[in-house]
């Protein structure tokens, strides 16, 4: 008698056209919020990215965090941070920033930036994003990072290409943070506090 496969359930194929359907309508309205920001003007990239940082700072959770993540923004379209790590570090806050380990596999770890002079310094890497070396140049001395220690972080302030009422967050579609903070809960590690900045439009 031959042998034949089992036929996929109505259950798995409708969970597949339904995920299949879910990724297509968030490709959409990532395209949809792209088309927007590229719409912002510059005085108003300014001013949001301001009022963004002045929120951040003001989080009453945020004083007496010791350490924290944050973004580096991209060039364009993208509340900038600049201001908000500059302040963090002046503050005397451990600030680590994210640095893509592998793009293939979509891993990404966090590195320590030590002082302004070292931010300033960092090269563009993926997505025209600054991203620090493995080496602190200034000391020669290997960055403290998050991967493979047992430090742990307080807050990670993530971007985000959209947010809907409950806060619920769509990225750019790589995955990278999602993994990363699932590895790191998997490590024993307690969930840091997560944050986000993002413009205020609307689709």
């Amino acid at each position: 008698m031959p042998m034949t496969s089992p036929s996929p359930s109505f259950a798995a194929l409708a969970a597949a056209s339904a995920s299949t359907t879910l990724q297509a309508q968030k490709r959409a309205l990532r395209r949809a919020v792209a088309a927007r920001l590229a719409g912002v003007e510059e005085r108003s990239l300014e001013e949001q990215s301001r009022a963004i940082t002045a929120r951040v700072l003001a989080l009453p959770f945020l004083a007496p965090c010791t350490s924290i993540s944050c973004y580096l923004s991209m060039p364009s379209a993208e509340a900038r941070t600049g201001p908000l790590v500059e302040t963090l570090l002046e503050a005397g806050k451990n600030l680590y920033v994210p640095k893509i380990a592998s793009a293939k596999d979509g891993r990404m770890d966090f590195l320590r930036v030590y002082d302004q002079a070292d931010l300033e310094d960092l090269p563009s890497g993926t997505w025209g994003i600054r991203e620090p070396g493995e080496m602190w140049d200034a000391q020669n001395l290997k960055r403290g990072r998050v991967s493979g220690t047992k430090g742990e972080l307080d807050v990670i302030l993530v971007p985000g290409v959209a947010f809907d009422r409950s806060l619920s967050r769509l990225g750019h579609g790589k995955g990278y943070y999602d993994r990363f903070i699932t590895s790191y809960v998997a490590s024993g590690r307690r969930k840091p506090l997560l944050g986000a900045s993002f413009f205020h439009t609307s689709v």
